[in-house]
């Protein structure tokens, strides 16, 4: 209650004044540092102001505080803490809205941004609008994490030529892009194009690979003076073999803290089972309308198509293919067996440290078991004495596909009442279809594989229809790229409409915004399973959420160079459909009580601007209340997967942000960003517990992880750094970083009852705390060399009599080499509860399954631009 009023109070005082902030960062220079930060935003906001208003003021206004140009907190933020998975104030990638050409981009299903959509296609994305945490904008009403714009219409590029090629040892090793834009022409059009591929045949990751293009399209028509009509088209068909977490045992016997499951050798190449494919296509048409000089009105309408997908392993009444299988390790035969042996356990220990292909997939042993299945089946594709002999796959390649169809509007007013007051408002619909499917991939051999469902013939014997995927065309055989397993579809809407005020003033501006949103989604099930043959086919129930949400904020100008900012907010979240549905594969089944969440913040800070300092000093507090989540995983005394539903999550991000940008001298610059948190979760969550072969509940517990810390990202972040800029435009930086508070993801099953239950009498005792406590990673730092150079090519050797310039690029990120960083992983949900009651190293027959950060890792590129 104490905390509620305290924000109640703020965001009442933030009712009566704000802050205005944002304006354009498409500021298109030439900088040699541009190609360096691939993947991070090109234009970061900081802190800029109207040289011409730097005076105290007296009858005269102070300019407002504005976000054009680079802040040394969010820029460090942004780039020099990604090598550790850093998330800004701890929030979830669900709280940073991407926005472009006026249309949201955020996914639906999940709220995140669908970056590699727009991948290799740095040239002409460069050009955006940022506005940070509940500070406002004149393009949404935005999220609490950060809001960005980006205008890619062929109007807004650069009138030139790029051709450039890059180097790296990351996930991919080569990257040639060609982009070319031809400035609006005096006629009103405007075009531009590009293309890129990027490619590793194998990455930074053993085992891993990149295959990515890119193209984009772009045309723009000025129609009189006051309208600009654009289309943007772009796609980025992508395939990558990726990378899997495992255990600390399979990294110590692999020798390398990048040990990759998920591939093996095959005919002596190496091939990847988890095989991740990108293919989604989008087209925006974009109208801006400047009604007069103070009135623009830009409205927005775009539909994208395609599929993305994963491949794995499968298989059918056989052994384990995984070969980081617990049951295979040398701990699991030493000591969890059901008759241990030492002596076999160390035996296999050097056998799979000696030999690189008893710690990975053998796609061989695969292919001789499906060989060797000779197999009838009867009443083969449901039809009676259709008896069928051949190749039964006991193991298969399968492919898990998510087919989007997805429509966007959205529209946006931007007017100035008088000098004082800016008012913005906007709606949009949204729309998306996403279908959920597997389908064969590889047969490995075999003829066929069967659509069964080996779980459900485990559990019912007997009964021919249980076992049955689909009812309506019982004991399918299958070939490659026949669907099979789940089918259904997950259709999403949402509307929203919103309107927001901004008021300038001599000493001090204020805004307020209010938006209102309409949220629906439901399951519509493509086959019958045996298993629920009601509850999985045809249309479920509609779940509707209508949401609110208000922000508002004061800005106090001291000066022109120093700004004082207060911003609170309160709003609803409809919660995401894989958070609600409780085993969508199977049926239409929900977690009772569904609701939105209820987020409250409110963040503050003081900023200097002066020509040789600029410094943020800031904090925040953000609670979030009423989450959901689900949680599926294969269950050893089941023998089936398992479902936890949580409900009731409550979390708490409260923290301190710091950065300073000083130029010591003409050439030299020092830069320093801190940002000091502390995430929690703030409950004890219900867990409600459903197998995947029945309905019934098995069971519900709660959780106690209040008090926990949100995993997954540092909650401490420290970076120094200095640069020299050279006169004859080339320069050198290095930068120093050190993280700390970074916390493994954390069962929720080892924090119940049940799992605590013998040991609750002795909560003192070694073995409490190894079930109980949450792992702390080690403290951990980097150090990053950067270095650029442009070099204008005498005019005799200029591309068509252009300007032309090439330019230099070379970034080294974890100079040290230090491989030990861990960066991230999870525990595993498997838990031995019985077991864990009378020994005090549980966690070592289901150790977590870790990540860690690349050792020193490059990028260089060169760029002709003309």
């Amino acid at each position: 209650m104490l905390k509620m009023k305290l924000l109640l109070l703020i965001f009442l005082c933030a009712g009566t004044a704000a802050m205005a902030q944002v304006d354009s960062t498409a500021k298109k220079d030439s900088s040699v540092t541009e190609d360096i930060k691939e993947g991070v935003l090109d234009n970061i906001p900081t802190v800029s102001l109207d040289e011409n208003d730097l005076g105290e003021g007296g009858s005269q206004n102070i300019s407002s505080l504005l976000t054009a140009g680079r802040d040394p907190y969010y820029s460090a933020a942004s780039f020099n803490f990604s090598a550790v998975r850093f998330k800004i104030r701890g929030y979830d990638d669900n709280l940073f809205s991407t926005y472009m050409n006026g249309l949201p981009m955020d996914n639906l299903d999940n709220g995140f941004t669908p970056y590699g959509l727009w991948g290799g296609l740095n040239d002409v994305m460069r050009n955006r609008e940022v506005s940070f945490g509940l500070r406002y904008n004149t393009f949404a009403y935005g999220d609490i994490g950060s809001n960005t714009n980006i205008d890619s219409r062929a109007s807004r590029q650069r009138a030139q030529t790029n051709i450039s090629y890059a180097s790296s040892n990351r996930n991919y090793s080569n990257r040639v892009i060609f982009t070319h834009s031809t400035g609006l022409s005096k006629k009103g059009w405007a075009f531009s194009v590009s293309g890129s591929r990027r490619w590793a045949g194998e990455g930074y990751v053993p085992g891993t690979y990149y295959d990515g293009w890119s193209y984009f399209a772009a045309v723009d028509k000025r129609i009189g003076q006051k309208q600009l009509l654009s289309l943007t088209a772009f796609g980025a068909p992508t395939e990558n073999g990726r990378q899997g977490a495992t255990v600390q045992e399979m990294i110590d016997l692999a020798g390398t803290n990048y040990y990759n499951p998920n591939w093996g050798y095959q005919n002596g190449k190496k091939r990847n089972a988890s095989i991740g494919k990108t293919n989604q296509p989008m087209a925006i048409l974009t109208h801006e309308f400047r009604v007069n000089n103070k009135t623009t009105l830009t409205t927005a309408a775009g539909y994208s198509f395609g599929n993305r997908s994963v491949t794995a392993l499968d298989w059918y009444n056989a052994a384990d293919p995984r070969p980081d299988y617990y049951r295979y390790l040398p701990s699991y035969t030493s000591t969890w067996s059901s008759t241990p042996d030492t002596a076999q356990g160390r035996l296999l220990y050097d056998q799979m440290k000696n030999d690189i292909n008893l710690r990975q997939i053998n796609w061989q042993k695969l292919y001789d078991v499906n060989r060797a299945s000779y197999t009838t089946i009867n009443n083969a594709n449901g039809i009676p004495g259709n008896n069928v002999s051949g190749l039964q796959s006991r193991y298969i390649v399968e492919e898990r596909v998510i087919n989007t169809q997805r429509f966007n509007a959205n529209s946006v007013i931007n007017t100035r009442f008088g000098n004082n007051i800016d008012f913005t408002a906007g709606a949009s619909y949204q729309m998306q279809k996403n279908h959920y499917y597997e389908k064969v991939n590889d047969l490995l051999g075999g003829d066929f594989w069967i659509n069964l469902n080996q779980f459900a013939e485990r559990d019912y014997p007997t009964n021919n229809v249980a076992n049955q995927y689909d009812m309506d065309h019982p004991n399918r055989l299958l070939h490659t790229g026949d669907k099979f397993g789940y089918d259904y579809n997950i259709n999403i809407s949402k509307e929203e409409a919103w309107a927001q005020g901004v008021f300038k003033f001599n000493k001090m501006d204020f805004f307020l915004a209010a938006e209102g949103s309409h949220t629906e989604f439901y399951r519509d099930g493509n086959v019958r399973n045996g298993l629920f043959p009601t509850e999985s086919f045809g249309k479920g129930t509609v779940n509707k959420f209508t949401n609110y949400a208000a922000k508002g904020g004061i800005t106090y100008k001291i000066n022109g160079r120093n700004y004082v900012y207060l911003n609170g907010t309160y709003q609803t979240k409809a919660p995401f459909f894989e958070n609600v549905y409780i085993s969508p594969r199977t049926r239409s089944g929900e977690q009772d009580n569904v609701k939105s969440e209820t987020i409250e913040s409110v963040e503050g800070a003081y900023i200097m601007n002066s020509p040789k300092f600029k410094v943020r000093i800031g904090g925040y507090y953000t609670h979030f209340a009423g989450g959901m989540d689900v949680m599926s995983f294969y269950h050893d005394t089941y023998q089936n997967f398992v479902n936890y539903a949580l409900s009731g999550i409550d979390k708490l991000h409260f923290g301190g942000e710091f950065g300073i940008e000083a130029k010591v001298t003409p050439t030299i610059t020092v830069n320093g960003a801190a940002a000091i948190g502390r995430y929690y979760y703030d409950s004890k969550q219900k867990a409600v517990i459903t197998v995947d072969n029945n309905a019934s509940v098995l069971g519900e517990q709660i959780i106690y992880a209040e008090n926990f810390r949100v995993p997954s990202t540092p909650q401490e972040a420290y970076s120094l750094g200095a640069t020299y800029r050279s006169p004859k435009f080339w320069f050198v930086s290095l930068t120093g970083n050190y993280f700390d508070q970074d916390y493994l993801s954390f069962n929720p099953l080892r924090r119940t009852y049940d799992a605590l239950q013998f040991e609750i009498a002795n909560k003192d005792g070694a073995n409490y705390h190894e079930i109980f406590d949450q792992t702390k990673f080690d403290p951990a730092y980097t150090v990053d060399f950067f270095a650029g150079w442009s070099w204008k090519v005498p005019r005799a050797f200029e591309v068509n009599h252009k300007s032309t310039f090439l330019v230099f690029n070379a970034g080294v990120n974890n100079l040290l080499n230090k491989k030990n960083i861990v960066t991230g992983g999870y525990e595993q949900l498997r838990y031995d509860a019985q077991t864990a009651a009378t020994d005090p190293v549980i966690a070592a027959k289901f150790p977590p399954k870790l990540y860690y950060a690349y050792g020193l890792n490059f990028f260089s590129s060169i760029t002709l631009r003309f």
